[in-house]
């Protein structure tokens, strides 16, 4: 069934009687052409633009839980590509571009809002930091303008200007970036693939990656053996443990990043801002609610929930900004697993074992990069080679002496 506002009024007269499932719930097949393991948003993006790009649609997505259980659905849902580094900037600008088509393009409302996001900057530096940036987003084509004191002061006049520890002295605005729903990007991709005749299965855990002739053959899962001459890893947090199966050691920590929501208010904040004296950043949701955020917990963890302290310093940081939300009230909280790389930027690339594909290490990135980092990876297993804003993205990259560290804290998961 094709959405349109044609199916809506029909459906409405027929009592909405009509409305097939969005996707279907199928018992896994024997062989598949390719197996993606991860049916969070980058594993559901790869197998659309598998079908729809490349042809690929014998391809099966498998998910230890249920759609949206994992990082897709545990997120401050920001896109954005207000990037620096030539091996991240051209990557994330195809991504907001591909967010920019998506809800055409999947034949699904996401919630896709280009309300901007701003960067603040509170020291002369940061603003010399922000120009060097600006310039590096004007090259790839992604825009972005730099604000004064009294541009920030025009845009968000709530901000603690007058009485700041640390004064606004300007800031970096992307009008193109914003915000979209997070779960509903999980079931609009989860239904475009599966209208190309992809399997997504649920509740389908792999416990074992099969391996024949130095080769991968195929999965063993909590819902029996699958077989396929292509596997792609794309599980997020759990990176590590995933590949450990085929004994291969990763240059990631699992860390929990906690996301927080406040009650509904009226409309407040215009767009995204993030704190550029401390680790902190807001939006607010078409339900009212101010969703932000802050650091990842400091220790390593595979438990999807966070610790108080952390929860102390992201409402420090958040009240240092902007002391008005301090009467709002917190409605809930949840903690997604995040994959933190040694140099804060992530991997696309071939193993070195045949036909087994590893997607991971996105820190903080992850959400902005679903549709960028579905398109590159279904390149990578169509072709088996780099798509050409994904050169950088390669596993030996450390041994190789190339790191993509865009924040520049050094080897240090934590500090990203």
């Amino acid at each position: 069934m094709r959405y349109s506002a044609w199916q809506v009024i029909k459906q409405g007269l027929n009592g909405h009687s009509g409305w097939q499932a969005a996707f279907r719930d199928p018992e896994p097949k024997t062989d598949y052409d390719v197996i993606i393991v991860g049916g969070g948003g980058h594993g559901l993006a790869t197998a659309w633009y598998l079908a729809s790009v490349h042809g690929i649609t014998k391809t099966a997505v498998l998910e230890k839980g249920w759609l949206g259980s994992g990082n897709i659905g545990r997120n401050t849902t920001i896109i954005r590509s207000n990037y620096l580094l030539p091996d991240n900037e051209p990557f994330y600008e195809l991504s907001l571009q591909l967010w920019e088509g998506l809800e055409q393009d999947i034949n699904y409302n996401a919630m896709v809002s280009q309300r901007g996001i701003l960067n603040l900057a509170h020291s002369d530096a940061q603003v010399d930091a922000y120009a060097r940036r600006g310039n590096a987003m004007h090259l790839a084509g992604a825009g972005g303008q730099l604000l004064d004191t009294a541009g920030v002061r025009k845009r968000v006049p709530f901000l603690n200007f007058d009485d700041a520890r640390f004064p606004i002295k300007g800031g970096l605005w992307q009008e193109r970036a914003g915000t979209v729903r997070h779960d509903a990007v999980a079931w609009g991709y989860a239904r475009a693939a599966d209208s190309r005749g992809v399997d997504v299965i649920q509740n389908c855990e792999v416990t074992g990656i099969r391996r024949e002739g130095g080769r991968v053959v195929g999965v063993d899962t909590s819902r029996g053996q699958i077989n396929a001459p292509k596997i792609a890893i794309c599980v997020a947090g759990n990176s590590s443990r995933v590949m450990s199966m085929v004994d291969q050691r990763l240059p990631i920590e699992s860390h929990v990043l906690q996301a927080f929501v406040s009650e509904g208010l009226k409309p407040t904040i215009p767009g995204v801002v993030t704190y550029g004296a401390g680790h902190f950043y807001i939006s607010q949701s078409d339900k009212g609610g101010l969703v932000y955020g802050g650091d990842i917990d400091g220790y390593n963890s595979y438990a999807q929930r966070g610790n108080l302290p952390t929860v102390e310093d992201v409402a420090e940081g958040g009240l240092s900004l902007m002391p008005m939300i301090g009467r709002a009230k917190m409605l809930r909280s949840w903690g997604g697993i995040m994959d933190m790389s040694m140099d804060g930027s992530p991997f696309i690339d071939k193993t070195d074992i045949p036909g087994l594909y590893f997607n991971g290490g996105w820190c903080y990135g992850g959400f902005k990069a679903t549709p960028g980092s579905g398109y590159c990876y279904a390149h990578l297993i169509a072709t088996d080679t780099p798509h050409t804003v994904a050169t950088g993205y390669r596993l030996n990259r450390f041994r190789t002496g190339h790191p993509v560290d865009e924040r520049g804290a050094g080897a240090q998961p934590n500090l990203h």
